[in-house]
């Protein structure tokens, strides 16, 4: 089967709806493979599937349905759960300091991802993906931060730039 389209996700009211009553297959994925238009996928019961999503379509996120079907009288739907991702989570104590370290890390076309304080991280927080060099700098500069395994609502690209 080839998947060309996501049906919904099961953290949106809409897509818990698609997939009541049904047993979930999950395809394990790390964060990298979700910015993948075209790949093969495999579910933790071993059926494999071809994915083939539309030029400029959206990255996969966690809890995408893949696919709905019927199997032995019995729904199953194909979701996509996502591997967490080796983090930095930075505290910065003021906004001299967050600009100081968004700054510094800007210069490295690090990608970040911003925070406040009503997500789950309950604080205003830049996060970035594991880098030693990076966590040397933030202990070198004492800026709080505590590394973490997350699942990020949005994958880390690589970024391009020219000068």
């Amino acid at each position: 089967m080839v998947i060309t389209e996501i049906l919904g996700n099961i953290y949106e009211p809409e897509g818990l709806v698609l997939v009541q009553g049904c047993h979930l297959e999950k395809v394990v994925l790390p964060s990298a493979d979700l910015v993948k238009r075209i790949q093969r996928l495999t579910t933790d019961h071993g059926n494999e599937y071809g994915l083939r999503l539309p030029s400029g379509s959206a990255d996969l996120k966690d809890g995408d349905i893949l696919a709905i079907y019927q199997d032995e009288g019995r729904g199953n739907a194909v979701v996509i759960a996502v591997l967490p991702t080796d983090v930095l989570v930075i505290a910065p104590t003021s906004i001299y300091e967050m600009a100081f370290v968004a700054h510094s890390l800007g210069n490295r076309h690090l990608q970040a991802q911003f925070f406040d304080a009503s997500s789950e991280y309950q604080a205003e927080v830049m996060v970035v993906q594991y880098d030693h060099t990076v966590e040397d700098f933030l202990k070198h500069h004492d800026t709080p931060y505590s590394r973490q395994e997350r699942v990020m609502p949005v994958p880390f690209r690589h970024a391009e730039h020219t000068h």
